[in-house]
């Protein structure tokens, strides 16, 4: 099967990876005390948007409090404050 996106429908594998994006940026922010476009750019600078859709499947497949938690220690390795 091709991930294609025809105009009006999204692959299962898309909405799936955008369904659990749009979940965990908020329960990031909420467990840090951000607001969302805080976390987003949070992410964004160090690296956890990209660590999100690369392992969005072991991610979402795991409580979300140690899911942020994995996120939180990756973008702590790249520079992110504790």
């Amino acid at each position: 099967m091709e991930n294609t996106i025809r105009p009006g429908t999204l692959n299962v594998d898309v909405s799936d990876r955008l369904s659990f994006v749009t979940f965990i940026i908020p329960y990031f922010a909420d467990e840090y005390k951000m607001n969302r476009q805080e976390a987003y750019h949070y992410l964004k600078k160090y690296g956890g948007i990209d660590f999100i859709f690369k392992h969005w499947w072991t991610l979402h497949v795991d409580n979300p409090f140690w899911s942020v938690r994995g996120i939180h220690d990756f973008c702590h390795e790249n520079g992110g404050l504790r």
